[in-house]
C-alpha cells in the first residue's frame, strides 16, 4: 500500500493523533515533535511577516501551548521580541518541559487578565485541534481579544475554537490571517468556517516517515487541479454526447440557458433545452448554438430525451404541475442525470429511483431536506451529510458551499479547496449543473465528473473574480471555464 499525499490527504483529529503517537512509538520523542513544530511554524512566520520584530504568543496548557512556548523560546534566541501569555499555571509533560525552557532561558510571561501587549505579530496557540465546544473563562477572553485587535494572527495546528473535524466555529474562534497545519492536513480546515478562520494555510509534516502514513487511509482528499486530454484529429461532436437541460418555468428561462450553455463550454457535443414556449426566442437570440424547444407536457419530452445522452433536470424548473410532470418522465427515462434545483426538491417531497448514472447537487437547504433535517444539522457536520445523502440516494453527491464536497455512495469524499464567496450569487449552481452534465455527457463516470466539475467550476470562479468579488455573475465564468477544461490557465 502506497502512502497517501500530505498535501491532499485529509484526516480526522483522530487519526491525525494516531500518526502522532505512532511517529513517536517509532522513535521519534515528543519534545521533539513540538520542537519541530515550533521551528516550521516560526519560519512560517518570518516569510510571512519579515519585518515582525516583537511577537505575543497566546498558550493553552496543553501541546499546543507547547508548541507556542517553544516558538517563544526560538524567536528570543534569533533577536525577536517574544511575550507569552498563558492561561494556566502549569503544564504537564512535553508542553511542561517547553514551559520550563522558555522560563530557563530567561522568557517572561505576561499577566493573563490584563491588555494584549502591543506586537507585530501575535500567535495562537491556546488548543489546537482538540477543541469540540466553545472556548471559555480567560481563554474566552483572550479570543475575543485576538479579533478584536488588527495586527495578524498566526494559529499553530487549528485555530482555538474551530472543531477541526467539521469546520464549525465556535463562539468566539480566533480569525487567523494565516495557519500552520502539524503532521495532516485536518478535515475541518477546508470547509464550512474552517477557510475563513485560518487565513492561508500551511502544512508541515515535521519530518514524521512516510512509512507512518501507509496504513492510515485519509478520511477524504482535496481536489488537484486537471484538465481534460486533448481531441483526435478525427472528432466530431456525435462523440461528445447530447446534453438535455430541462427547466426554465415561467420567469426562469435564465436558468435553463446558463445549465445548457456550461455544457457546451465544458466541451458537450450538443445541447438542447426543453422548456416553457416564452423562453425559446430568447435562448436563441442569445446562445444560437443550443437548440431550445418549448414542451408544454410531458409527452412532448419523450423525442428529446430519446436523442439526449445526458439529463440536466431542475434549473429553473418549478414544483407546480408542469415541473413535477416534465421531473418524472425525465427520471423515469433512466438517461444519466445531473439533478439540482427544484429537481432536488421534489426528489424530497415524492423519492423516485433514480437512474443508475445520478449526480445530486445541493445547496445545504436542499441538503436539510433530502435528509429531513434542519440546514444547521448539515453545516454542522458537513462530512456527514455529503455521506448521508449519496447513501441514501445511491448516487454521488455534491454539497455545495464554502469548501464544496463530493461523496459516493461508498464513503468516499473529495473537498475542494477553491472558491470564493463572490460566487453566491444566482445562477452558479445553474452552471455547475451544465458543467458536470457536459462531463458525464463526455465519457466520464459520476464520481470524475462530479470532482472535475466542481473544481473547475470553482477555479473559474477564482480567476474571474480578479476583478473583484462583489458583482461576480455567473456567465462571467464562461471563458474561463472553456480555457480551463483545455489546460490553457
Amino acid at each position: 500500500m502506497s502512502s497517501p499525499d500530505p498535501q491532499t490527504a485529509l484526516f480526522t483529529t483522530a487519526q491525525v493523533r494516531a500518526l502522532d503517537r505512532a511517529a513517536i512509538d517509532g522513535g521519534i520523542a515528543g519534545i521533539e515533535l513540538m520542537e519541530r513544530a515550533a521551528r516550521t511554524a516560526l519560519d512560517a512566520l518570518r516569510t510571512r511577516w519579515p519585518r515582525a520584530r516583537s511577537l505575543t504568543v497566546v498558550c493553552g496548557p496543553g501541546n499546543n501551548g507547547g508548541d507556542g512556548f517553544l516558538l517563544a523560546a526560538l524567536a528570543r534566541q534569533t533577536g525577536l521580541e517574544a511575550r507569552v501569555i498563558a492561561i494556566s499555571e502549569k503544564a504537564g509533560g512535553d508542553a511542561g518541559l517547553a514551559r520550563e525552557r522558555f522560563l530557563r532561558e530567561g522568557g517572561v510571561l505576561s499577566p493573563v487578565d490584563a491588555a494584549l501587549p502591543e506586537a507585530d505579530v501575535f500567535v495562537d496557540a491556546l488548543f489546537g485541534s482538540g477543541l469540540n465546544r466553545a472556548p471559555e473563562g480567560a481563554a474566552a477572553r483572550l479570543v475575543s481579544a485576538l479579533n478584536a485587535q488588527s495586527k495578524p494572527v498566526l494559529a499553530l495546528d487549528v485555530p482555538s475554537g474551530l472543531d477541526s473535524d467539521t469546520g464549525l466555529a465556535f463562539d468566539p474562534c480566533v480569525r487567523a490571517a494565516a495557519t500552520t497545519c502539524f503532521v495532516g492536513w485536518k478535515r475541518g480546515l477546508f470547509t464550512a468556517r474552517g477557510p475563513e478562520q485560518c487565513g492561508e494555510r500551511s502544512l508541515a509534516t515535521l519530518g514524521i516517515p512516510a512509512g507512518v502514513f501507509r496504513d492510515l487511509s485519509p478520511d477524504a482528499t482535496l481536489l488537484v487541479a486537471g484538465a481534460l486530454p486533448p481531441r483526435p484529429k478525427d472528432s466530431h461532436k456525435g462523440r461528445y454526447g447530447h446534453v438535455l437541460a430541462i427547466g426554465g418555468e415561467l420567469g426562469a428561462g435564465g436558468a435553463a440557458r446558463l445549465c445548457g450553455e456550461a455544457a457546451l463550454r465544458i466541451g458537450a457535443g450538443l445541447a438542447s433545452v426543453a422548456t416553457r414556449e416564452s423562453n425559446v426566442g430568447a435562448i436563441l437570440a442569445a446562445r444560437p448554438e443550443l437548440m431550445p424547444h418549448g414542451v408544454h407536457v410531458p409527452r412532448n419530452l419523450e423525442p428529446l430525451l430519446a436523442s439526449a445522452s445526458v439529463v440536466a433536470l431542475g434549473p429553473g424548473l418549478g414544483q407546480g404541475e408542469w415541473g413535477v410532470g416534465l421531473w418524472q418522465a425525465a427520471l423515469e427515462a433512466g438517461k444519466p442525470t445531473v439533478l439540482d434545483a427544484d429537481g432536488l426538491n421534489l426528489l424530497a417531497k415524492s423519492p423516485h429511483v433514480l437512474p443508475e448514472r445520478t449526480v445530486l447537487t445541493p445547496h445545504p437547504g436542499e441538503a436539510s431536506r433530502l435528509l429531513d433535517c434542519s440546514t444547521a444539522e448539515v453545516q454542522a457536520d458537513r462530512f456527514a451529510a455529503v455521506r448521508s445523502i449519496a447513501a441514501r440516494y445511491r448516487a454521488v453527491a455534491v454539497l455545495k458551499g464554502a469548501g464544496s464536497l463530493v461523496a459516493d455512495p461508498n464513503g468516499r469524499v473529495a473537498v475542494c479547496p477553491w472558491g470564493n464567496p463572490g460566487m453566491a450569487s444566482g445562477g452558479m449552481g445553474d452552471l455547475l449543473t451544465g458543467v458536470v452534465a457536459g462531463l458525464l455527457a463526455q465519457g466520464l463516470d459520476p464520481w470524475d465528473a462530479a470532482c472535475t466539475g466542481v473544481g473547475v467550476h470553482a477555479r473559474a470562479g477564482d480567476l474571474a473574480a480578479r476583478a473583484g468579488e462583489r458583482g461576480l455573475l455567473a456567465s462571467d465564468l464562461f471563458p474561463y471555464l472553456r480555457a480551463l477544461v483545455n489546460g490553457r490557465v
